[in-house]
């Protein structure tokens, strides 16, 4: 098994940035790739960053590329997701994943940080 925890999220202006942490723990060696997800009230979950544990290798959704960062620390076991220039339609709550297979089902689901944008 492994343990997801978020934190990090919170209000903010339009324009401005957050940056998200996910804290693995438990049976990490099983895990090939973390992500980042978001759902906004009506709307399904949806990919927002992807990285996998070993090279490093990321994708974005093209909402937030040029905007959003992730990152790993490999010796921490956490996921950061870097979110500058927020925009409302960023509002949402955002979950970590964590995968056995790099592209394939979430195995292990965070319990979700909310992140408000407002104008």
């Amino acid at each position: 098994q492994v343990q997801l925890v978020e934190s990090g999220g919170g209000n903010v202006r339009t324009g401005g940035s957050l940056r998200l942490s996910c804290a693995a723990s438990g049976s990490i060696f099983t895990i090939n790739a973390m992500g980042w997800y978001r759902q906004a009230p009506g709307n399904q979950r949806e990919l927002v960053a992807l990285i996998t544990t070993v090279a490093g290798d990321t994708n974005y959704a093209d909402s937030v590329k040029g905007r959003f960062t992730i990152t790993r620390d490999n010796a921490a076991n956490t996921v950061y997701l870097q979110m500058n220039d927020l925009q409302p339609q960023d509002t949402a709550v955002y979950y970590c994943g964590a995968s056995k297979r790099i592209w394939g089902r979430t195995d292990y689901w965070g319990q979700g940080t909310q992140v408000t944008v407002s104008s």
